[in-house]
């Protein structure tokens, strides 16, 4: 069972805690600062192309230059980024309040990206992704507005994308035809046969019953619509299944007229590139054919409620998953989200409340064991105009219910009695300053997410960035009352009579309710329907299926998306050991830790051991202690298991675990001795606590299957294909999951105790280790100093053990057999894989695989998997010596199966163009080519041993890549009698396969 609770706060939006900034890329002070000098001469009151300059202000905490505008005719609001990153941004967001459950906003953003009036080709979006060298390109639809964000490190493929872009949101095509496709339709379930029975299809239709599949989103859907009630925070934006058969194309266009509107837009734009010229092509090519409207989009506050509300949930059992049962709160009104320092406050005081062994929720509530974990949706949320905060617990008993309940009352009395350590305060100051200071290369993205909520209510998105002047606030605020996080804990929690108590109980029979509660919808449909209705639907199906054989025989068809081929190779330091880069004062730091010497019977322990060995405590720190340790002084430490397949290889690969950790460049030696700390003396000795670790990752593996199934699928179906196949399963697939629901099952941990040191001395071996550090240059001297006194410290008393050969494990009498595994899961759609055994990185043959699989997913699997089959997506991929099919959330099982192989067909039969070849190549440079952060620099070829050279020579092969060579690989891999191949899905009951000798039913 779940136990939750949430309170509704008023103050602020997103949070500095798990979400925000994490990840994120704050340049350097090493660069050039021309971008955001550039921007610091603008003025308030300037005019550009339609444009008025309202506010330029420095950044400093961001190294950054921000100018905020407004268009001068429509009103709409931009905020430009300036800094010297050239992975250059664009967002257009736009508030979409949905008064209904048919996922109108949701459908709009499938459909529109499907053509538009510059072009109508097609699915212009899915092109650009072949044409583009971008590094980033979606579209997200929220609660209360939906987004359009790309990447991009090349201006002219900028300039390209921000065309389609502008024309997909504003000018759209919104074809009925599209809308059929993305959003439902009825259909006979053949469409050539007018006699069989009518069914509903649609690619959003098929993903949201999926989702609804998903416990985690039931819960926290539920929660935010009973939380809010009263608006639009009470629908479903994303659509619930039964309700989107009641959209009409009709309401669709409607809602676009209505919301789609640059009056009701915020434009953002991030990185080196000339604003001038984002503002020239942004007011020529979409705003200057508008006059400005005034959107009735605003989200109104939810009136408090005077006293608690209970209301009960059900959900669908798993053998997978714990009963569940859930609380919920809501705090008084005071102010909107847009008040950035209570958000900061609230944030801050959320992460001191539930993050880590040493807040007062984890100690009263997961270390009693009286659930497995805390619920999916925990601490602060300022994703909605009125901010919440949760508290939950999952995986407990029914009757513990109102125990829970009295514990959450006591834990909120006792902080406002005692408060919190100063040392813990000052451990999360240090978590946002390390935040500010990780550089990634997806900084753009991550800040037009980080503003959204808060923008799209009107709040200064600037004043959000201003991250130093809240902690300096926060300080004071301190100072001058010592009880300032007591008094907020009163207020918000304490004095609270917006609470929501949510039980969450499993019912056996939910999918089938569910099942037949979509046959009477459909039912319904058909009784309503005439014999002319019928036919009518009947050829419409059939223009649908005709349409779309036209469309795949013409998908060399002329289109107006622009092809780009400016292919520019990256820049990629690849040091041995040590790699000197502009890291802004952080220090980075890995080993690989063999595991050649761990026998067989250990390797499912594995991934146990990482995830429990950095929390047990170590040396003269208990696991409460370490983890505060940890937090001060470090940007987090980190052990996971790494297989890597050697590159010329497939029967040779590296098999570890991956140590990870970070810190400020004053806290090295701190850091360090962390290390020294677990290597020679991890804490193995405490039971409880062990319990309460494997409990929290039984229940995060067997909740991930849901949203991860395809995932899943592409392990098991690898499994028996290459030796480390059987080892990834192992690991990572559906057996460890499996096995860790065992161990959270067994009444007494004494024997897995016993187990981790035997695991410990065969990893963590100083003797079969090879470390990485990356750090600036100045820094890099102390840094190998420091690394030199932990390697001292480690293998001290380690004289007598010799070293094993640390890189290689080679299995050449491995044999690859062909097996097919089902999974039946509770879940209404499916999650498909078949993998197949081809050749290494370094073979003749990889790059033509490669691009091939481009090329298939984009010119045949997407359409016949997600535009005709209605899954949420579907493709192939190359990598590990394998070529992979998979779909995602999809309706159909077997049949995908059938499609893959028709991919083969299609291929082979000649039925591409030079420019479905060219636009695979771009893509494939893309991801070859995408930027490495300063953290990364190196970590290819640490990890896998890939050098420049070889890089180079694999591009080379990509270029040389032709029609000819793409038809002979599919035909000598792919082919049937000439491949090898793995099968699996999970999904639900399948008469067929359980009647199919060939497939093991697990």
């Amino acid at each position: 069972r779940w136990v939750f609770v949430g309170a509704r706060l008023t103050n602020n939006d997103l949070s500095l805690g798990k979400s925000s900034f994490q990840g994120q890329n704050p340049s350097w002070r090493f660069r050039s600062t021309s971008a955001t000098e550039r921007a610091l001469q603008y003025q308030a009151g300037q005019k550009i192309h339609g444009f008025t300059v309202k506010e330029v202000v420095a950044v400093p905490d961001l190294f950054l230059t921000a100018v905020k505008l407004t268009h001068d005719n429509t009103g709409a609001q931009y905020l430009h980024a300036a800094r010297d990153d050239k992975n250059n941004l664009f967002s257009v967001q736009l508030r979409t309040t949905p008064m209904d459950n048919t996922g109108v906003p949701h459908i709009l953003e499938h459909t529109v990206l499907c053509g538009s009036e510059k072009y109508p080709c097609r699915d212009p979006f899915f092109k650009m992704l072949n044409r583009s060298l971008s590094t980033f390109m979606n579209a997200f639809t929220a609660s209360d507005f939906t987004m359009y964000p790309f990447s991009t490190q090349n201006g002219k493929d900028f300039q390209n994308l921000l065309s389609v872009y502008l024309d997909a949101v504003f000018f759209p095509c919104l074809r009925e035809l599209d809308f059929w496709q993305e959003g439902w339709r009825l259909e006979n379930e053949n469409p050539t046969d007018p006699t069989s029975p009518l069914v509903f299809k649609g690619v959003v239709f098929n993903e949201m019953k999926g989702a609804f599949s998903d416990n985690e989103r039931v819960y926290a859907q539920h929660l935010q619509n009973k939380l809010y009630p009263d608006h639009t925070y009470g629908v479903v934006s994303g659509g619930e299944p039964l309700a989107i058969p009641d959209l009409s194309w009709k309401q669709l266009k409607h809602f676009h007229a209505t919301h789609y509107h640059p009056s009701n837009a915020r434009f953002f734009t991030y990185g080196d590139l000339p604003l001038e010229q984002h503002l020239k092509q942004i007011q020529e090519e979409a705003l200057s054919k508008f006059e400005r409207t005034e959107p009735d989009t605003a989200v109104p506050n939810q009136p408090h409620w005077d006293r608690p509300v209970r209301l009960p949930i059900q959900y669908h059992c798993s053998s997978f998953i714990s009963d569940a049962v859930v609380v919920s709160f809501r705090c008084p009104s005071l102010c909107s989200i847009t008040d950035t320092f209570e958000g900061f406050t609230l944030s801050l005081l959320s992460s001191l409340m539930i993050s880590g062994p040493n807040s007062p929720f984890y100690k009263t509530l997961i270390e009693p064991k009286i659930g497995t974990d805390f619920s999916s949706v925990v601490g602060y949320d300022g994703s909605t105009k009125e901010a919440s905060f949760s508290i939950g617990l999952q995986g407990m008993a029914e009757e513990d219910t109102e125990k829970v309940k009295q514990i959450i009352v006591q834990t909120i009395d006792e902080i406002i009695a005692n408060g919190f350590e100063e040392e813990r305060i000052e451990a999360l100051l240090h978590k946002i300053e390390i935040q500010m200071k990780h550089q990634s290369t997806s900084f753009g993205l991550s800040l037009a997410s980080y503003i959204a909520s808060c923008w799209n209510h009107d709040g200064d998105p600037v004043q959000l960035l201003k991250i130093s002047d809240s902690v300096a606030q926060f300080r004071k605020a301190l100072k001058d009352n010592p009880r300032f996080l007591q008094e907020k804990v009163l207020h918000y929690f304490k004095d609270n009579t917006h609470r929501l108590t949510l039980s969450m109980s499993p019912d056996e029979a939910y999918l089938e309710k569910q099942v037949k509660a979509e046959q009477e919808k459909l039912q319904k449909k058909v009784q309503a329907l005439s014999e002319s209705d019928k036919k009518d639907i009947y050829e419409k199906g059939k223009l649908y299926a005709n349409t779309y054989r036209r469309i795949a025989r013409q998908r060399h068809e002329k289109d107006a998306c622009i092809c780009l081929m400016v292919l520019s190779p990256s820049d990629i330091c690849v040091p041995v050991q040590y790699c000197e880069q502009p890291t802004n004062g952080m220090v980075y730091f890995r080993a690989m830790c063999s595991l050649n010497t761990l026998p067989e019977d250990l390797k499912l322990y594995v991934p146990l051991f990482c995830s429990v060995i950095t929390k047990m405590g170590c040396g003269g720190l208990d696991y409460r202690q370490q983890a505060q340790q940890m937090e001060l002084k470090t940007g987090g430490m980190s052990i996971s298991t790494s297989v890597n397949p050697d590159y010329s290889n497939m029967d040779m690969y590296e098999q570890g675990v991956l140590l990870s950790s970070s810190c400020l460049e004053r806290n090295l030696p701190d850091m360090f001795h962390l290390w020294s700390d677990i290597f020679n003396s991890p804490h193995f000795d405490d039971e409880e606590r062990l319990r309460v670790l494997v409990m929290m990752s039984a229940q995060e593996l067997a909740n991930g299957i849901s949203y991860s199934g395809h995932m899943y699928a592409m392990t098991r179906a690898a499994r028996s294909l290459t030796p480390i196949g059987e080892l990834q399963e192992t690991f990572g697939g559906m057996e460890q999951v499996k096995f860790m629901k065992r161990i959270a099952e067994m009444p007494d941990l004494t024997q897995v105790l016993r187990t981790l040191p035997r695991i410990k001395r065969h990893i963590l071996n100083p003797l079969n280790m090879r470390c990485a550090v990356n750090a600036t240059p100045q820094k890099m001297s102390d840094a190998t100093g420091q690394l030199d006194n932990f390697m001292s410290n480690v293998a001290s008393n380690k004289k007598d053990r010799k070293p094993v050969r640390s890189d290689i494990t080679e299995e050449p009498n491995f044999k690859p057999c062909q097996m097919k595994t089902f999974f039946p899961m509770p879940f209404p759609i499916n999650f498909v894989s078949e993998c197949i055994r081809t050749v290494p990185f370094t073979h003749e043959d990889y790059a033509s695989l490669n691009i091939l699989s481009r090329m298939m997913t984009a010119k045949y699997l997407h359409g016949e998997i997600r535009e005709k089959g209605g899954a949420y997506g579907g493709g192939a991929r190359v990598g590990g010596g394998l070529f992979t099919f998979y779909s995602y959330r999809d309706p159909n099982s077997l049949q995908t199966l059938s499609t893959f192989r028709k991919s083969v067909d299609w291929v082979r039969s000649g039925q591409f163009t030079q420019q479905d070849i060219d636009e695979a190549k771009l893509s494939v440079f893309s991801a070859v080519d995408s930027p490495v952060a300063p953290s990364n620099k190196g970590m290819g070829r640490f990890l896998s041993g890939i050098t420049d050279e070889l890089k180079q020579a694999h591009r080379e092969r990509l270029f040389a890549v032709t029609d000819k060579s793409l038809v002979d690989v599919a035909g000598r891999y792919l082919g049937i009698g000439q491949r090898t191949c793995g099968v699996a899905i999970l999904g639900p009951e399948n008469d067929t396969i359980k009647k199919d000798p060939s497939w093991v039913v697990k």
